[in-house]
């Protein structure tokens, strides 16, 4: 006669089978381990026998067999021939009732987490784009990608695929591509650099990230431009760096106030050629006086050139790294925004000195960045498309840079004060002090229109309210319905207690 089991309910055993997916004997034994371990099976509990259960719960006894060899392997039960199956997990090592479930995080905010967790967690940046709207800062012009070029490309690097590149990559970066990058910033941008001194990385943040952690100690000093980069004051802040807003104004940093409020920081972080978010230039004494202090204080500059290919009103200005004879300049660039978003490729250039330990550094993170694609872009600039579509696209965003500050000015909105835009793939729109752009954003979020705020990029607590209006990824003809659009928001902001947007002058 077959044993039967002391008081152990069956019926959550069920296994419905229009239900869940795997194997029946893998989704027996996950609602048998977690009843152990819920405590729904008690400690000692005799289990039926295979033969009974698997008649009980029409299941073949195979199946039930490798449910519970499977739980025997693991410690939570105990099998006796002649004795049957008993539940061996012992009181104290049953799981809470109240834990979370299975794959959740702690409720309280931060709970668990280190002190450098909680400054990450406590900075966020904002969501990246998912679609296109015309506001969005730093947006290529997808529509014009010379996809078929590019397709071509990574069809080539495909075929050309053998084992060998199927294996972890250099750390570094695909060597192909970080000669074809040194190659490129030579007498474009002004960078001097040997191949060897490039890193190619997934972005920008990521490059950040692995500078902060390489150079800086708990407490050291940072200089930021005021306004600045979010994910600049992330990645540092995250570090344990202590912050300094240092002004920036027509000229770019101000240097002398940086030297004042923070003499031995340990690291400036920069944009030089077209400062985010307000695209200004920093005058060439100003970049001596940089590299000046740089060279005598020991300071390392972290140089932004995130989108100084695009300039509009007069030629490209070379980059800071090229001018800097003491080897104290990190120049990172991006391919990201050149390109198409997802691409997921951008690069550092850093010292000599810094090679090896960059090097090391990027083999124990991230590993490397996948090859093909950066096998793709080197080809893709060896066989000159990039060269090609970086020259078409500086002419298609000069256009649209003319075609959004013209529809400002039509519009006549006194509200709109736009900025310097000499310069890369968005402007800054300033607003009068009494108007909040976090309830002027939200409104255009509402319509799609893609604009981000300029108050958070600022660290401390003077902050201007504004508008960071991408002009890259729309046509002329959606810039000026946009604009259409942000000017009847602001007229009917005017009454609005959080929003007051200045009658238009007669």
């Amino acid at each position: 006669m077959p044993k039967r089991s002391q008081g152990v309910p069956l019926s959550f055993l069920m296994l419905d089978s229009s239900r869940g997916t795997g194997p029946l004997h893998r989704r027996l034994y996950e609602r048998l381990r977690e009843a152990i371990l819920s405590g729904t099976l008690a400690p000692r509990s005799r289990l039926p026998s295979t033969r009974t259960l698997a008649r009980e719960l029409g299941l073949s006894r195979g199946t039930v067999e490798e449910a519970f060899a499977q739980l025997d392997a693991e410690g939570f039960l105990e099998r006796r021939v002649g004795s049957g199956s008993t539940v061996a997990l012992p009181e104290h090592s049953r799981a809470p009732r109240s834990a979370p479930a299975r794959g959740g995080a702690p409720r309280a905010l931060g709970a668990g987490l280190s002190r450098r967790g909680r400054r990450m967690a406590g900075d966020m940046l904002p969501p990246e784009a998912r679609d296109v709207r015309p506001f969005t800062p730093c947006l290529p012009a997808l529509e014009l990608f010379p996809a078929k070029a590019w397709a071509r490309a990574v069809a080539r690097q495909a075929r050309a695929w053998g084992p060998e590149r199927m294996l972890h990559g250099e750390p570094a970066g695909f060597r192909p591509l970080r000669e074809a990058i040194a190659a490129h910033l030579g007498p474009a941008r002004g960078v001097r650099c040997d191949w060897r001194q490039v890193l190619v990385f997934s972005s920008t943040q990521h490059a950040l990230d692995l500078t902060a952690r390489l150079l800086l100690d708990e407490g050291d000093g940072v200089w930021l431009e005021e306004p600045g980069y979010l994910g600049a004051r992330v990645a540092f802040d995250a570090a344990g760096a202590r912050l300094h807003p240092v002004p920036v104004d027509a000229q770019g940093l101000q240097v002398d106030t940086g030297r004042t409020r923070a003499p031995r920081a340990r690291l400036a972080y920069v944009t030089p050629s077209h400062q985010y978010p307000l695209g200004v230039t920093m005058s060439l004494p100003r970049r001596l006086a940089l590299l000046e202090h740089a060279r005598a204080s020991g300071m390392w500059v972290l140089e932004d050139d995130y989108d100084s290919e695009f300039r509009h009103a007069t030629r490209s200005l070379a980059a800071i790294q090229g001018m800097d004879a003491a080897g104290r300049v990190l120049y990172a660039g991006t391919f990201n925004k050149v390109m198409f978003p997802s691409l997921r490729l951008a690069f550092l250039v850093v010292p000599q000195g810094l090679v090896e330990p960059f090097t090391a550094a990027r083999a124990s993170t991230e590993g490397h960045t996948p090859t093909l694609p950066q096998a793709a872009m080197a080809d893709f600039m060896d066989s000159g498309h990039y060269v090609t579509h970086l020259r078409h696209m500086r002419q298609v965003y000069s256009e649209r840079r003319d075609a959004l500050l013209d529809a400002l000015r039509r519009e006549g909105n006194p509200s709109l004060r736009p900025g310097a835009a000499e310069a890369g793939m968005h402007l800054t729109a300033l607003l009068p002090g009494e108007c909040e752009d976090s309830t002027l954003v939200e409104r255009m979020d509402a319509r799609r229109l893609g604009a981000r705020r300029l108050s958070p990029l600022y660290l401390g607590r003077k902050r201007q309210q504004g508008l960071v209006l991408g002009f890259s990824g729309a046509s002329p003809a959606g810039l000026r319905a946009a604009v259409r659009d942000l000017v009847q928001l602001l007229a009917g902001s005017a009454a609005s207690p959080h929003f007051s947007a200045p009658r238009p002058r007669r």
